[in-house]
């Protein structure tokens, strides 16, 4: 007769300490775990569930301001600093773990527009409506800070007065030169108080401008006229542009495919081009009933963050037709200025109330240290989220947001209007001779002319 005999190893079951865990050992036959799929699905609408419990995306305000925020910069030398530029000249740089007011540059008359850091986190550049350009020397951050009553107010290494006012300025990449937007475009150098290069090409105002960070010498400017132009700093010349049908008040590349650029509009959707194929959009982002005021992207180049007119701070995917997060709070106005963080951990938002807020880039995400159970157990949730997603009670969970109820009204309107257009259309199209009517994707729709 045979005997088979269960034998066990005490050193695989035995503790070395009394607080170890005790070492499970599971079979993960299929054949015996019959019910591991409707277990599998109960444990991705619970992680759903408990993802909606604690989400709790806003960290803190930081408040200083007298007046509206209007431009913010990153510091790209240090992960907790930011710069925030106000409509009655003030500037201020902020201490993001302790959300206060590290230091002040005053010296503005007018409404600071535009602000921008070196690659090296040395100089700021700052411009505004007074028509000067400031460069500030920016102050080397130590361990242990001063105090909060001593002098913390800077002089400007440089002051340049032009002829016009400036609505927007960017760095360029590891190198010494700067672009400054307002009646045309201009290439100013640190030690030269004339610019180096002045392009213009039938433009009103010039009101965003953002160097690639993978070719610096190429820049892409939006104008009040809602052209969109893409300069070569080695030509000379500009290199392309076209004309939609409103008007881009922001652009911003992405740093991971730098040939990608999305444009945030007036019509409430934000486009994405690549810049070797200009007559139509790559992907059209939606969400927001208001005009987008401005756009960054995430250091990590999958998600961009956007601030509109209707109060809110929107993140999406790059490639995502649809917002995957909304942001809002009671108190919070009109949103002018978005930036992400440099770890790409979270969201600083300036708005009209003068506040600077500071958002997790994922609501839910647990701050601190976590241990090494804790962070498989966030990764299992969302793995089990990620492979039931398609099923109708998770996606519900997973998609559902609380709206504002103006932002939800709006939205409901904004539907409305667009399926009576459609109606409208199909209509027409029926009631034509075949091939009279082109339809246009929407991608192609928006945009009227290229150059």
């Amino acid at each position: 007769m045979k005997v088979n005999v269960i034998s066990r190893s005490t050193d695989e079951y035995t503790k070395e300490r009394s607080q170890d865990l005790q070492r499970v050992f599971r079979n993960f036959d299929p054949n015996i775990r019959t019910q591991e799929k409707a277990v599998e699905y109960v444990r991705a609408c619970n992680a759903a569930k408990l993802e909606k419990i604690f989400a709790r995306p806003f960290v803190g305000a930081m408040d200083g301001h007298i007046d509206s925020i209007s431009c913010m910069a990153k510091n790209p030398n240090h992960l907790t600093r930011v710069f925030s530029g106000s409509m009655d000249g003030d500037i201020r740089l902020w201490d993001i773990a302790s959300r206060r007011t590290v230091h002040q540059f005053p010296g503005h008359q007018g409404a600071v527009q535009g602000l921008a850091v070196s690659t090296d986190g040395r100089v700021l550049v700052s411009c505004g409506t007074d028509s000067t350009v400031r460069l500030w020397g920016v102050p080397v951050s130590t361990l242990l800070e001063d105090d909060v009553s001593s002098d913390k107010s800077a002089v400007p290494l440089e002051t340049y007065v032009w002829k016009n006012a400036f609505r927007a300025v960017d760095h360029q990449w590891n190198f010494d030169r700067f672009a400054t937007g307002g009646a045309g475009v201009d290439i100013w150098n640190h030690n030269r108080s004339a610019p180096e290069q002045s392009f213009e090409w039938g433009t009103d105002t010039v009101v965003s401008i953002k160097f690639n960070p993978g070719q610096p010498d190429i820049l892409a400017t939006s104008a009040s006229d809602r052209s969109i132009a893409i300069y070569d700093l080695r030509m000379g010349k500009p290199a392309a542009k076209f004309i939609m049908r409103t008007r881009t008040n922001s652009i911003s590349w992405n740093p991971m495919e730098p040939i990608n650029f999305t444009a945030a509009n007036e019509d409430s959707n934000c486009y994405s081009f690549d810049s070797r194929k200009l007559n139509e959009a790559k992907c059209v982002h939606k969400d927001h009933v208001s005009a987008v005021m401005d756009i960054d992207y995430s250091p990590t180049g999958r998600e961009f963050v956007t601030g509109s007119y209707d109060r809110t701070v929107r993140i999406f995917q790059y490639n995502g037709g649809h917002s995957r997060e909304i942001y809002h709070t009671k108190r919070m106005q009109r949103v002018f200025c978005v930036k992400f963080s440099c770890d790409a951990s979270y969201v600083i938002s300036g708005s009209d109330d003068t506040n600077l807020r500071l958002w997790k880039a994922k609501a839910s995400e647990q701050l601190g240290v976590l241990l090494p159970r804790e962070q498989k157990k966030h990764e299992y949730n969302e793995a089990v989220k990620n492979r039931y997603k398609h099923l109708p009670e998770v996606k519900r969970i997973v998609r559902h947001r609380h709206l504002p109820k103006p932002v939800y009204k709006a939205a409901a309107t904004l539907r409305e209007m667009t399926e009576s257009r459609r109606k409208k259309h199909e209509k027409r199209k029926a009631h034509s001779a075949p091939g009279s009517i082109i339809e246009e994707p929407l991608r192609k729709r928006k945009i009227i002319k290229v150059e």
